[in-house]
């Protein structure tokens, strides 16, 4: 059975890595709520059920995107039950081919590792474009990774639109998926 613990309102005692200690920290500068749980590893969306359950919200899906040349990179954020199509997506964003970015760039540019992909990233990386699926910004709630494979927790959207994105100084692109 996968490991969900109760609800917390508070940082965790102990953080991680150094993204989720800069998530909290930012989350309180900004005077941001959330409510957060510890989990087993999360890697897959079919993981992040029983989180989404327990924190009554709907989990994002977050990609790490890039260009053919890898000098181009997106976080793509859309909901967790649309299957990725690189093709619409390049349509929308009225760009050459993107793939998925190498693993190995996920600890250098995210500052965390596969399956904790977030918008969180923002706090450490300015190089990364921060694309919306338009169905995201229709959401309450936003439910993410807090930079490791075992916190997750829900926010409201609209402070990570008008709160959170803008202290980090990107600006989003919302495109329809």
């Amino acid at each position: 059975m996968f490991y969900v613990s109760d609800i917390y309102t508070n940082e965790p005692k102990e953080f991680k890595n150094e993204l989720q200690e800069k998530v909290y920290k930012t989350l309180k500068e900004l005077d941001i709520s959330f409510e957060r749980v510890d989990t087993d590893e999360a890697i897959t969306m079919e993981d992040c059920i029983e989180i989404d359950n327990k924190l009554d919200m709907n989990m994002v899906k977050t990609l790490f995107l890039c260009n053919r040349q890898k000098t181009d990179f997106y976080l793509f954020i859309t909901t967790g039950n649309k299957k990725f199509d690189s093709k619409k997506f390049s349509q929308e964003m009225e760009i050459a081919r993107v793939s998925f970015a190498p693993i190995e760039l996920f600890e250098e540019m995210l500052g965390t590792k596969i399956g904790a992909a977030t918008v969180y990233s923002s706090l450490i990386n300015n190089k990364i474009q921060i694309v919306f699926d338009k169905d995201v910004l229709q959401e309450k709630y936003y439910g993410c990774s807090d930079g490791t494979t075992t916190g997750y927790m829900k926010v409201k959207t609209n402070d990570i639109v008008n709160k959170f994105l803008p202290y980090t100084k990107h600006t989003k692109k919302i495109i329809t998926m």
